[in-house]
């Protein structure tokens, strides 16, 4: 059972026709299509496989305890996502621990692998919201109330799935069963091709959050509503995302998008009563709220101008992560001191690593194209990777 095709055997599930690519949320068919396939294969392995208050789905070979090595990713996508981001560590963790047992390997420590629920944030719009919850690092109550797009509550989604909604939350007896957590990823960015290289140990995670900003104004008649009468929420909304160009390009190595942007009521012929959009920011350390701050400043001038409100919230944020030194180490030196990469992606990995020491492994990506139908990694690649993950585990788990 070979990484790719494991990845192979999931192919068709989610298939975006609008869009292309992939689009698997939480809780919605394809996803729950993926998590059975992922408890059957599992189970085929001998694993235990139990699901968590939150809705991480948890595979254990031999019993649960404290100390345990734990690997494993995320199996939802972004709205027209690729194939690799997400399922490639799931797949990878199937296949080493297949290889693991075909070598007669059998763990010293406790070992599981792990799907984490809606780490792209797809349709609840908070990013790793299973790891999120597993570490109480957001607030119960404010999960239960995300809505998607159609405003169904990420409550009413989880009782839908069969999940009790009321035990939605930090989970400490859960998290202190794990000693050590490793994820193995497809690298986001380009870096690794011109390195030579297959794999990658990571070494940090760059400050990252999502913002809503909410402009209002006053809907009305396209065509009976003169310019000089019109307070249109759209105009504030785009020289916002102008604005977020121009301000991010002044901030070194600063990443700021609006890849989201919906005014209501969305007719060809009438002017916005509210748009909204998101803002996604990126930057190394301390600097992001503060590059915030000046987009919300511009925003705010924009909405003036033309006789609109714009409201600013913070949907979530994450700060710099320096994965743990020690493991980081032992993963180079097994596997024969591949380069160390940073990234600019956000990954369950990072939410761990503030509770328990946590490393990630890339697999290269030729383009560095990610979170796109483009996205890619050669079988190779992917097999070499599968391989470097069941090396590091066995040491990890001895």
């Amino acid at each position: 059972m070979s990484a790719s095709g494991l990845l192979g055997e999931i192919a068709d599930v989610g298939r975006d026709p609008k869009r292309g690519g992939y689009s698997r949320h939480a809780f919605d068919a394809p996803e729950q299509d993926l998590r059975a396939w992922f408890g059957e294969r599992a189970l085929g392995l001998g694993l235990d496989v139990d699901t968590d208050h939150n809705g991480n789905i948890w595979a254990w070979w031999g019993p649960p305890g404290p100390d345990a090595v734990v690997t494993g990713s995320h199996l939802d996508s972004v709205p027209g996502g690729g194939a690799f981001d997400g399922p490639l560590g799931v797949a990878s963790a199937l296949a080493a621990v297949e290889a693991l047992q075909a070598r007669g390997f059998r763990p010293g420590k406790p070992f599981a692998v792990v799907v984490f629920a809606e780490e792209e944030g797809g349709r609840f719009g908070v990013p790793c919201l299973g790891s999120r919850l597993l570490t109480g690092t957001i607030d119960a109550d404010k999960a239960r109330g995300l809505r998607d797009t159609d405003g169904v509550t990420f409550a009413e989604a989880a009782a839908k799935s069969g999940f009790d909604p009321a035990l939605v939350g930090a989970d400490p007896e859960r998290l202190g069963l794990v000693g050590k957590f490793l994820e193995l990823h497809v690298e986001q960015g380009r870096g690794l091709i011109d390195l030579g290289s297959p794999v990658a140990v990571g070494s940090t995670v760059i400050a990252h959050g999502r913002w809503r900003f909410s402009f209002a104004g006053q809907g009305n008649h396209a065509g009976a509503t003169l310019l000089a009468d019109r307070a249109d929420p759209m105009l504030p909304a785009a020289a916002t995302v102008t604005a977020v160009r121009r301000l991010a390009a002044a901030v070194p190595d600063a990443r700021a998008t609006v890849g989201r942007l919906v005014p209501t009521p969305g007719g060809t012929n009438v002017i916005a009563s509210t748009v909204d959009l998101w803002l996604d920011a990126r930057v190394p350390g301390t600097a992001t709220p503060a590059l915030v701050e000046e987009i919300a400043r511009a925003a705010s001038e924009a909405a003036r101008a033309e006789g609109c409100r714009v409201t600013v919230t913070r949907e979530s944020y994450s700060d710099d992560v320096v994965f743990d030194d020690a493991l980081r180490r032992d993963l180079g030196g097994w596997l024969g001191a591949p380069p160390e990469l940073p990234t600019g992606a956000g990954h369950d990995a990072a939410i761990l690593a503030g509770f328990v020491p946590s490393g990630m492994l890339y697999v290269r990506n030729p383009t560095g194209i990610s979170h796109s139908p483009e996205e890619f990694a050669e079988a190779d690649d992917v097999e070499a990777g599968a391989a470097a993950l069941a090396t590091v585990l066995e040491r990890l788990a001895r």
